[in-house]
């Protein structure tokens, strides 16, 4: 998902704007968490970037997008761009247990 939003519309209060933005974002990541794991992968993991424009944008975890886009919206900015791109990833080993010794 690549896509600009508008942080302000006319009649409608900027955090009710804020709050359509994040249900759009959550929605896309629950449809593709929703799509089947190539075989191999243990899980869907969402790469995300956001900034004024597609040129300022940097890296931001996922669960910390919504702190962004607020942070953006605080600076003034009129829109936000963001880009969630989903990757498969492979479940990593276990740690292994070391037997204790009396």
């Amino acid at each position: 998902m690549k896509q600009t939003f508008r942080l302000t519309a006319p009649g409608k209060d900027d955090a009710r704007v804020r709050d359509k933005i994040r249900h759009e974002i959550n929605k896309y990541v629950k449809r593709e968490r929703r799509k089947d794991v190539p075989d191999g992968y243990f899980r869907w993991d969402m790469d995300c970037q956001a900034g004024d424009d597609e040129s300022t944008a940097v890296e931001v975890p996922l669960k910390e997008l919504s702190l962004k886009i607020d942070e953006i919206a605080a600076a003034g900015a009129e829109k936000v761009y963001v880009q969630i791109v989903a990757k498969a990833i492979k479940r990593s080993p276990k740690p292994q247990k070391v037997p204790k010794e009396d």
